[in-house]
């Protein structure tokens, strides 16, 4: 016989203390810490631990006693099921106060440097309908909410097009209304789903690897331009006109597409950043400004998502940089050179690198559309790009704007960045944790003398934060 599963416990009238990562809560039992979604400092509830280990437990909430002053009521349908915006029940300014408790507390424990008072976080003007971009996945197996499998209903059509459910890569929620992007969102979206629904084109099933419609992608820009991109799996002739039905139907139903795009993809995953990708109407990207520059975005370049909190990360970055018009100034991790454009005007010479080639080609378009003859830009990886002999051919700089990806900095890039010896660094960081790592192998050299977290992602718990370091 089998072992007998051990029954876990439920705890109960358990006052919720604090936030922890990755959206969840926290409370504490005895010398047990609790980590719980979806409830907020202040509530007191049972628990039914759901998984336990020597010093943590994982849990949920399953009745509660009070609700916090903090609640917020989510304004989603889809909350707590799709794994998104788990601190939509979380009242927005408390979201900024965290965020700003989270800013301070990972530089001084995981940094263990000296650190200024960290300026008040810039929150976004927009918590609902912020986003610029969007992806859907296509599923033939659309997952059932535990309301639905109770009621014991049979469904016919098990399609689905919205966002992947967390740790069940090939089960897919429908989302209806996603209040994240303006409402064209809900409309295409579900405008696409019905005329393929109704025309028979398969959805995509992510464990036979079959069918047509596999994802699409929404973006939108603060000049009014819209971009579509679908991709699908094309085999026949049958399935490329099943794909192109679809965009018809978007060209004729959606005018305000004004880039309407697909890629076939035949590969096991939805990246199509080594695929061609064709335009079925209008032009192959759209714009977005900026302080009157104008930036090239193309269906595979990087734009932040948040484009209002976009321009207020950049300011700082260039408030940071105090450039007086004399400086060389390094741009790494530059992307499609926004920040480098951004920062162009005050500056004698601009330096841009970054891994991925396309989007060097769209950061030279950009300084080419903004008549800027002072940036430069080179494509590779950081690590093999910028190196001692780089800087001894290119100039050292007077100031480095870096802005790498979650993962922080190569140590390499850290001790070339100590051999150029700039007199300022600007660090731009999406994980204030690897931030806080580098900085302390900055520290011999650099202090930090300011720092400003700003909210990208309202009703996350992600936080964008922004570092001044000046040489010691």
């Amino acid at each position: 016989m089998g072992r007998k599963k051990k029954e876990l416990p439920l705890l109960e009238r358990v006052e919720i203390t604090g936030v922890a990562a990755e959206g969840k809560a926290l409370a504490r039992v005895d010398d047990l810490v609790v980590f719980v979604p979806f409830v907020v400092p202040g509530d007191v509830v049972d628990l039914k631990v759901r998984r336990k280990k020597h010093s943590y437990a994982e849990a949920e909430a399953v009745k509660f006693y009070e609700y916090s002053q903090e609640r917020a009521t989510p304004f989603c349908k889809h909350y707590g099921v799709c794994g998104g915006c788990k601190w939509q029940c979380l009242q927005y300014e408390h979201q900024l106060k965290y965020k700003q408790q989270q800013v301070t507390d990972v530089l001084r424990r995981i940094g263990k440097v000296e650190i200024p008072d960290v300026s008040l976080i810039l929150g976004s003007e927009n918590t609902e309908a912020y986003r610029n971009k969007l992806e859907f996945t296509f599923s033939n197996k659309r997952w059932l909410t535990w309301e639905e499998v109770a009621g014991g209903a049979e469904y016919d059509n098990m399609n689905a097009l919205g966002f992947h459910i967390p740790g069940a890569f090939d089960k897919v929620l429908d989302i209806e209304e996603c209040g994240l992007m303006c409402g064209l969102n809900n409309r295409l979206r579900n405008g696409i789903k019905e005329f393929a629904i109704k025309e028979g084109i398969p959805f995509f099933d992510l464990r036979s690897q079959t069918g047509v419609l596999r994802n699409m992608m929404l973006r939108t820009s603060t000049t009014g331009e819209v971009m579509l991109l679908l991709q699908g799996k094309v085999e026949s002739d049958k399935d490329m006109q099943q794909l192109q039905s679809v965009l018809a139907y978007v060209a004729e139903t959606f005018p305000e597409v004004t880039s309407l795009l697909y890629v076939v993809n035949n590969k096991c995953n939805d990246t199509f950043g080594d695929l061609e990708v064709h335009t079925f109407k209008g032009t192959d990207v759209i714009f977005e400004e900026m302080e009157g520059l104008r930036f090239k975005v193309g269906p595979k370049s990087f734009y932040q998502t948040n484009s209002a909190q976009a321009y207020n990360l950049y300011k700082v970055a260039r408030d940071f940089a105090a450039l007086t018009g004399d400086e060389v100034v390094y741009d790494l991790y530059t992307g499609t050179g926004t920040i480098a454009n951004f920062v162009a005007k005050k500056a004698k010479k601009v330096i841009g690198i970054e891994y991925v080639e396309d989007a060097i080609i769209d950061a030279r378009v950009n300084a080419g559309l903004n008549g800027f003859s002072n940036l430069t830009f080179f494509a590779g990886d950081m690590k093999d790009i910028l190196t001692r002999e780089f800087i001894e051919a290119h100039g050292r700089p007077d100031v480095i704007i870096t802005d790498p990806p979650r993962a922080g900095m190569h140590n390499d890039v850290i001790d070339t960045i100590l051999f150029a010896a700039p007199k300022r660094i600007v660090y731009v960081s999406c994980n204030p944790a690897t931030q806080a790592r580098d900085l302390s192998q900055l520290d011999a050299a650099y202090k930090v003398t300011a720092v400003q977290p700003v909210d990208m992602f309202p009703h996350t718990h992600h936080v964008e934060n922004v570092v001044l370091l000046e040489k010691r």
